[in-house]
C-alpha cells in the first residue's frame, strides 16, 4: 500500500456496481457478469460445486467463520427428505450494518448465490428471514425474486437444466435472538423464537426437521464470484486460512464511515487510512473488531490482521466486521452499559444464565455509570459476566459477556474511578465532583469531553 494510493488495497467484488445505475435491477446485475456463476454451476454436478466452494476456502461471514462448503457437505443425501436452504438477514446487533446495503443495492447476488447453493444441497424450496423492520430491503428482495422468476432463475426447469427452486421471503417480528440459526427456525416455522437444544443440529434436523443450510447473507451472496472466476481467484486475495475478500463495515468517530470491501486480512490502520482516519481533532481510544458482541480492542491493536485467525489470536473475533470506532470523548462504563441494555432486552429468556445475569449486570452497569458503585462491584460484575460466559443455551450470553471482560481488562481504572468520584468524568455538569475528588476533566486520562455516547 502506498499512501497516495490507499484504496488499491479495496477489492470491489459485490459492492462493484453500487454506485451505478439502479445497481438493484436485474439489467444491470447481468451487464456485470451476473449469473454466469449459475450457468457454470448448472454445467457440474451438485458434489463438485460443493467441492468448489469447500476448496476456494469460503468462510461463514455471519460471525463464526464457519466453512461453507463444509456446512454444505454435511447435509446427508439420498434420505428421502426434503433439504432446505435459509438464508440468515436477521442483522440486528449494534454495530453491524453489512447485509442490509447489500441486499438493497445487490439483491440478485444473494439470489443467483441461492440458486446455486440449493442446486448443490439439492434443495428445492429456499428461504430468506430477513429482519421485518427494514421494510424498504423487504420490498425490493420481493421485485428481485419476481424478476428471477420471469427470467427462468426461479420456478420450474431453472434454465433448462431441470432443476426446481422456489424461494420465499419471511419478514421476521424484529428479535435479535432470531439472529441465532435454530431461533430463527423456530420462529420461521411460526413458533416464538428460541434457540433450540443441539445436537441435533440443523444439517440433520432443521426447519420442519430436515436436513437444512443456514447460510448469512454475505456468505451466500459471495459464491456466484468463485463460480465464475475460479477457486484460484477467489484464494489470491485475502489470507491462506481465511481467502477472499469481504465487507468491512465501518462506524462511529471516523471522518467517512461506511462500508469498505477488502481482502480479509487488511487491518484497522489501513482502513482508518482509506476513510480520513479518526475525527479531527481526536484520537483512538477503543474499537470492536466484529459488532458489540465481541472483546473491544485498543490502539495497540491497529495493526491486527482482520481475518478469523489475527483476531482470535489477539484475544478477540471477526464476527461480523463491524469495526465500530470510539475516540478519547467516550465514556467506556456508558459504552458497555448501553450495549448490556440491548442484550438485557433482547434476551428471550429461556436460560437462566443470560435471562437473570443480563439483568443484574445492567442493574450494576447503570449504578456505577451514575457514580453510585460501590466497593466489589467490579468483582461482582466480573463474576455474574462468568456465569453466562459459556453456560447459557445459545451465544448470546456470551456476547453479552464479552464487553464487560475486556472492557475491565483494558480500562478498569475508567470504572475504579467512576466509583472513587462518585461521577462520571466525561459528565459536564460532573467536572466540579471530579476536581474535588483529584480528577480534572482535561488530564492525560480524562480529556476535555467533547462528546458522550447517546
Amino acid at each position: 500500500m502506498t499512501a497516495e494510493h490507499p484504496e488499491k488495497l479495496l477489492s470491489p467484488v459485490l459492492s462493484a456496481t453500487w454506485d451505478g445505475v439502479r445497481p438493484w435491477t436485474l439489467d444491470t446485475y447481468r451487464g456485470s457478469g451476473g449469473y454466469q456463476g449459475l450457468r457454470e454451476a448448472l454445467r457440474m454436478q451438485p458434489d463438485e460445486v460443493i467441492a468448489l466452494v469447500k476448496d476456494a476456502g469460503l468462510r461463514g461471514r455471519g460471525g463464526a467463520g464457519f466453512p461453507t462448503g463444509m456446512k454444505w457437505q454435511f447435509i446427508p443425501q439420498g434420505d428421502g427428505k426434503p433439504h432446505y436452504l435459509v438464508v440468515n438477514a436477521d442483522e440486528s446487533e449494534p454495530g453491524t450494518c453489512k447485509d442490509i446495503p447489500l441486499l438493497y443495492a445487490n439483491p440478485h447476488a444473494l439470489i443467483e448465490g441461492m440458486v446455486i447453493a440449493s442446486y448443490a444441497i439439492r434443495c428445492n424450496h429456499a428461504f430468506i428471514y430477513l429482519r421485518g423492520e427494514t421494510v424498504s430491503v423487504l420490498r425490493r428482495l420481493h421485485a428481485a425474486v419476481a424478476e428471477a422468476y420471469r427470467a427462468g432463475y426461479l420456478g420450474r426447469d431453472v434454465l433448462g437444466s431441470g432443476f426446481d427452486l422456489d424461494v420465499t421471503v419471511h419478514a421476521g417480528a424484529g428479535a435479535y435472538i432470531c439472529g441465532e440459526e435454530t431461533a430463527l427456525l423456530d420462529s420461521l416455522e411460526g413458533r416464538r423464537g428460541q434457540p433450540r437444544l443441539r445436537p441435533p443440529f440443523p444439517a440433520i434436523a432443521g426447519l420442519y426437521a430436515c436436513p437444512t443450510v443456514v447460510n448469512n447473507v454475505e456468505s451466500i451472496a459471495s459464491v456466484p464470484s468463485i463460480l465464475a472466476n475460479g477457486k484460484e481467484w477467489f484464494r489470491s486475495m485475502g489470507t491462506e486460512k481465511s481467502p477472499g475478500f469481504t465487507l468491512y463495515s465501518l462506524s462511529g468517530h471516523v471522518t467517512n464511515p461506511g462500508q469498505y470491501e477488502a481482502p480479509l486480512g487488511i487491518t484497522l490502520r489501513q482502513l482508518l487510512d482509506m476513510s480520513g482516519g479518526i475525527r479531527a481533532g481526536h484520537e483512538l481510544k477503543f474499537w470492536t473488531p466484529g459488532g458489540s458482541s465481541t472483546p473491544m480492542f485498543t490502539a495497540e491493536h491497529l495493526d491486527v490482521p482482520l481475518d478469523y485467525e489475527g483476531v482470535g489470536a489477539a484475544g478477540s473475533m471477526l464476527g461480523t466486521k463491524a469495526l465500530q470506532v470510539f475516540d478519547e470523548t467516550t465514556c467506556v462504563v456508558r459504552a458497555v452499559t448501553r450495549w448490556t441494555e440491548f442484550y438485557a432486552h433482547e434476551s428471550c429468556g429461556k436460560c437462566t444464565p443470560c435471562r437473570e445475569g443480563t439483568y443484574w449486570l445492567v442493574q450494576l452497569l447503570r449504578r456505577i455509570e451514575a457514580g453510585q458503585g460501590v466497593a466489589g462491584d467490579l468483582e461482582k460484575l466480573e463474576d455474574i459476566a462468568d456465569n453466562i460466559n459459556g453456560k447459557s443455551f445459545c451465544a448470546l450470553g456470551d456476547g453479552a459477556a464479552s464487553p464487560i471482560f475486556s472492557s475491565l481488562k483494558y480500562f478498569r481504572d475508567e470504572y475504579e474511578q467512576h466509583i472513587r468520584a462518585g461521577a462520571c468524568p466525561f459528565d459536564p455538569a460532573a467536572s466540579t465532583v471530579w476536581a474535588g475528588a483529584g480528577f480534572r476533566n482535561g488530564s492525560a486520562n480524562h480529556p476535555e469531553p467533547k462528546g458522550v455516547l447517546a
